[in-house]
């Protein structure tokens, strides 16, 4: 199993994954979207970005904490052998 640290940016003009945010669980995966934070839509769109962006099926990324804050633990429980580097490259900025 692989823990993701995942600051999300509720109401933005679109859906990007990239960049890097020091937040309270480590340095942690910026993810914008463009849902509101009302209802958990906005954790609903950013676990769907993280896993396009990390090219695995909506259902290998779960919520593991975070539902109603914007510092979010996302989870992968059965990982690729190269996700580390697929996330590597989206802390990098790219996405």
């Amino acid at each position: 199993m692989v823990t993701i640290a995942v600051r999300v940016k509720p109401g933005a003009s679109g859906t990007r994954v990239g960049g890097c945010h020091q937040g309270p669980h480590g340095p942690a995966l910026i993810v914008a979207v463009h849902a509101p934070a009302v209802e958990g839509r906005a954790t609903e769109a950013a676990l769907r970005a993280v896993a396009d962006a990390l090219r695995l099926r909506r259902g290998a990324v779960t919520l593991r904490a975070g539902a109603a804050s914007r510092d979010k633990l996302f989870t992968v429980a059965e990982p690729p052998d190269d996700l580390t580097d697929r996330i590597a490259a989206l802390y990098g900025g790219a996405g």
